[in-house]
């Protein structure tokens, strides 16, 4: 479509945020240090599972490939599961190219991949849903979760996004993310945490290794952490996972322009912890931040054409509705059972148009003189552009430097922002 009006957009400029930085330096010697209390009493030719899964964790195959090391020192036997309930089109094959996009093959970390959809019930909760658990990693000798321990997107409580969830959602499979999912949010509020209990007790866990990243997608910290300190441990990390995210510049924006959006990024496609919308029944929104409208301009390629949480957006480009692969995106929305977010937003030609129309409908502002953000991804937010109007209420501020000048968004002459543009 056309804009009925030509729309003056406002000025930006880039500035550059300031986080906390903590930094592993050495992955595969903090891994060997962890993992060393755990495997004294690990018997030489024993099967081990080593179960990962979760998307855009930073250096999740230089940690696999440590722990695979350091259990072969011990003279057992590691294989790597696919631990990713619903993802890769819910397919033993789908699941294995997944970890292939994180650059996890037998080659780079030196353990088989053993992938398959196939489950046991171990058994079942006090309110009658069944638990379910990789048939592969049951028949081992020992297990070793490893997930990145973080806010998560969908809910808030003591345990959210770590072990625990890889436990229960991605080794459950696809049957068994949908017999927690299909209780909604209140399934991963409370049976979550009741299921993985559940596992730790039936299946042969030996510990979990943990990670945390700081507010540039790095490793802070790794923690191996024993099957019987899992759920208070898990809790303590994820304060500090809290205390290290990063966040947007303003709390109270006009419009979010976020550049891609993916799975590798967000399990929701965007962190719903960073653009202050939840937008599932039932769940609290946040209170900050507070944002108008946001435009989503593309998919990661990362992302393989899943575009699950798209329903978070108030605008999109017709380039993202084309990379759409739409079985995918389906099987992992309905999986989820958030529907809300599934929905796909209305549909702009270009950038240009896309962005034109999100600061036309902000109601009773000049579009020139709204507040703008504009981003890579919510994984990147230490370098953003913010709008003219902006840079008044941030001038000053210890944790921002603005290390550009306001100036005009360029576009190419399809109406796509230009890559001398892009950050």
């Amino acid at each position: 479509m056309s804009v009925r009006e030509e729309i003056k957009m406002p000025r930006m400029v880039k500035i550059r945020q300031k986080f906390p930085r903590p930094v592993c330096a050495d992955i595969a010697s903090e891994v060997k240090k962890e993992v060393a209390q755990f495997l004294d009493k690990l018997p030489s030719g024993a099967r081990v599972a080593i179960a990962v899964g979760s998307r855009g964790i930073s250096n999740i195959k230089e940690v696999a490939a440590a722990v695979v090391q350091e259990v072969k020192r011990c003279g057992a036997k590691p294989f790597i599961i696919p631990a990713m309930g619903s993802h890769g089109g819910a397919t033993a094959e789908g699941q294995k190219k997944v970890l292939e996009s994180y650059g996890i093959n037998e080659h780079s970390v030196g353990a088989p991949i053993v992938s398959s959809m196939e489950v046991i019930k171990i058994g079942i909760l006090d309110n009658s849903v069944p638990v379910y658990f990789d048939k592969n990693a049951s028949q081992a000798d020992a297990i070793i979760p490893i997930n990145r321990v973080k806010p998560h997107t969908d809910f808030h409580d003591e345990i959210e996004s770590g072990i625990a969830k890889i436990m229960v959602i991605g080794l459950g499979k696809h049957k068994g993310a949908l017999s927690i999912h299909r209780h909604g949010a209140a399934g991963l509020h409370h049976l979550v945490p009741a299921a993985a209990r559940l596992i730790t007790e039936k299946m042969p866990i030996l510990f979990g290794v943990a990670m945390v990243e700081n507010a540039y997608h790095e490793t802070a910290l790794i923690k191996a952490i024993g099957r019987d300190e899992l759920e208070e441990k898990e809790k303590k990390l994820l304060l500090k996972a809290k205390e290290l995210m990063p966040h947007l510049p303003s709390d109270e924006i006009d419009v979010l322009i976020v550049e891609e959006m993916g799975k590798n990024i967000s399990g929701s496609g965007m962190d719903t912890n960073i653009i202050g919308r939840m937008m599932i029944l039932g769940e609290k929104e946040p209170s900050s931040p507070q944002i108008k409208r946001i435009v989503i301009l593309d998919l990661s390629q990362e992302t393989h054409g899943n575009a699950a949480g798209l329903g978070l957006a108030d605008f999109i480009t017709r380039k993202l509705f084309k990379k759409m692969n739409y079985e995918d995106s389906l099987v992992n929305i309905l999986t989820a059972r958030f529907i809300i977010r599934g929905k796909i937003p209305l549909t702009l030609d270009n950038d240009r148009e896309a962005m034109e129309i999100a600061l036309d409908t902000c109601w009773g502002i000049e579009p020139e003189k709204a507040g703008v953000v504009r981003i890579k991804n919510t994984l990147k937010l230490d370098e953003v552009y913010i709008s003219e109007a902006l840079t008044e209420e941030l001038t000053g501020r210890d944790d921002i430097e603005i290390i550009g000048k306001l100036e005009e968004m360029r576009f190419d002459k399809e109406g796509n922002l230009a890559s001398s543009s892009l950050l």
